[in-house]
């Protein structure tokens, strides 16, 4: 991720979700200010011209098989790194081509065995057994609170954090769609919550 940053060394990280939030130049700029941006999924970018909400850069992208591209999702592709999550192939759901994707996309999935172990262990729920799945935006999140451990952690539109019980998400970008019935938000929520209790970690709403 370090090659991709704005700067080295990366002293700030921000992780962007994809909730709506409103306009904001003080979130917008804080969050390209960053030497290191994560977006995830179905995201959106700021736009000359527009009210600023959600800042301009995308490092990093972290996404999974089944997103729903927006128009920056494969823009200027080749500038980025792109990380594959697929927990549900590690429940034996079989592997997918969208053809949505650019034919010569390079990519570097995260490693299952390395990574769902240690989230599931953090949200104390038996991942393996229930065949249960971070979300894309946690483990994103996740990815940067412990990969970068001395560094100021950003996040932003995240919203099952204030709400932890809804059932549908809502997107920037606009539409919605059911959570997923692999995911536990609420133990994702409890442990985002307790990372606020950082210093270096904050919510930019």
């Amino acid at each position: 991720m370090v090659t991709y940053a704005k700067r080295t060394p990366v002293t700030s990280v921000a992780v962007l979700g994809n909730a709506p939030l409103g306009p904001s130049d003080i979130r917008a700029q804080a969050i390209d200010d960053s030497d290191l941006v994560i977006r995830v999924n179905s995201f959106v970018l700021d736009v000359p011209g527009e009210p600023r909400c959600q800042g301009s850069r995308a490092d990093v992208v972290v996404w999974n098989r089944i997103t729903r591209p927006t128009r920056f999702t494969f823009d200027r592709y080749r500038e980025r790194l792109y990380l594959l999550a697929e927990p549900m192939r590690f429940h034996g759901r079989p592997e997918v081509w969208p053809q949505s994707w650019p034919p010569d996309l390079g990519f570097v999935p995260l490693p299952n065995a390395e990574i769902l172990p240690r989230i599931g262990d953090e949200l104390d729920i038996p991942w393996r057994a229930e065949k249960l799945a971070p979300t894309t935006g946690f483990t994103a999140a996740w990815l940067a609170v412990n990969l970068f451990p001395e560094c100021d952690i950003r996040l932003s539109g995240f919203s099952f954090i204030d709400d932890p019980g809804q059932t549908e998400w809502t997107y920037q970008v606009g539409g919605s769609s059911p959570v997923a019935p692999e995911h536990r938000i609420e133990a994702e929520a409890r442990v985002m919550t307790d990372w606020l209790k950082e210093e270096r970690v904050s919510l930019w709403r």
